[in-house]
């Protein structure tokens, strides 16, 4: 039989509910502040993109006529959400593959020069984005790729290469090799290995990288503005800096604040229905001893 007293004192031990309340009550406020601190830019363009602006469509009351030029500018804003959406998904395509292939090499087999290889792929990390673009544009000029859609993914498929691969590296780090040994005993490749055993394992990577080549295709700017010059492939960034500079120099606000809107409302959701597995993405390595 527990004695009553030490009963007592492992309830005493335990903080009551108000002091637990106080104690975390920094941590609410500091978590509430930040969130506030980033959704009020969010929360506060929406709120403008509809108000009633001078020199704007929307000139008199709420309404979405900002929207609505936006909508009719050029090509249109289906035919430019049509071209972001294309490089994107095409990015991350080609990013996974990539990354996935690389990452697993890396990961579990050994070859001369394996470790300077790959340091020399993060060095790319270090070279300035801006500087590879006009060797890119002669380049995709050559093969005929420039003011191509798909010449712009390849290009951001590079760039994210790097990230990529290192996160797909400690990602299949961080399942033991028992498994792949079980399932060559089996009878199972290489890839069978790769496809039916570690893929399936290091899925929350596989959706962080995916989700940082997304949110990267889809909100760059430079790499549109050197390699297209064709106002029907713009992506939708693009389209929303020409569409900013009306007549004179006037800047459109109104509509600016609409495509700023559009460009975010993908990005928000995606992140936040993918958030749980990009927090474990990040920690899939981070506990390996």
């Amino acid at each position: 039989m527990i004695p009553v007293a030490a009963i007592t004192s492992t309830r005493r031990s335990r903080p009551a509910p108000l002091l637990r309340g106080v104690i975390r009550t920094p941590y609410y406020v500091l978590t509430g502040g930040l969130a506030i601190l980033f959704l009020f830019p969010l929360v506060w363009t929406t709120v403008a993109s509809v108000s009633p602006r001078a020199g704007t469509a929307q000139a008199e009351g709420f309404g979405f006529a900002n929207y609505l030029t936006l909508a009719d500018y050029q090509a249109g804003i289906w035919q430019y959400l049509y071209n972001s959406t294309f490089v994107s998904l095409v990015t991350v395509v080609l990013t996974l593959l990539v990354s996935g292939l690389g990452g697993y090499a890396f990961a579990r087999f050994d070859f001369p020069g394996k470790n300077i290889l790959f340091m020399g792929t993060l060095a790319i990390l270090m070279v300035p984005y801006a500087t590879l673009l006009i060797p890119l544009y002669v380049l995709l000029t050559r093969v005929g790729l420039q003011n191509s859609l798909f010449g712009v993914a390849l290009v951001l498929t590079m760039f994210q290469l790097p990230f990529s691969i290192f996160m797909m590296r400690i990602s299949f780090e961080s399942v033991p090799r028992e498994l792949d040994e079980a399932a060559l005993v089996d009878g199972c490749s290489s890839f069978a290995v790769l496809w039916r055993v570690l893929l399936p394992a290091v899925k929350p990577g596989l959706i962080t990288v995916g989700l940082f080549a997304f949110l990267a295709a889809w909100n760059d700017f430079m790499a549109p503005l050197i390699l297209i010059n064709d106002s029907n492939r713009m992506t939708l960034p693009l389209a929303i800096a020409n569409l900013r500079v009306q007549v004179q120099g006037i800047v459109d606000y109104g509509a600016t604040e609409a495509g700023v809107v559009i460009l975010a409302l993908p990005c928000c959701i995606l992140f936040l229905l993918l958030q749980r597995h990009y927090v474990r993405g990040f920690m899939s390595g981070a506990l390996k001893g």
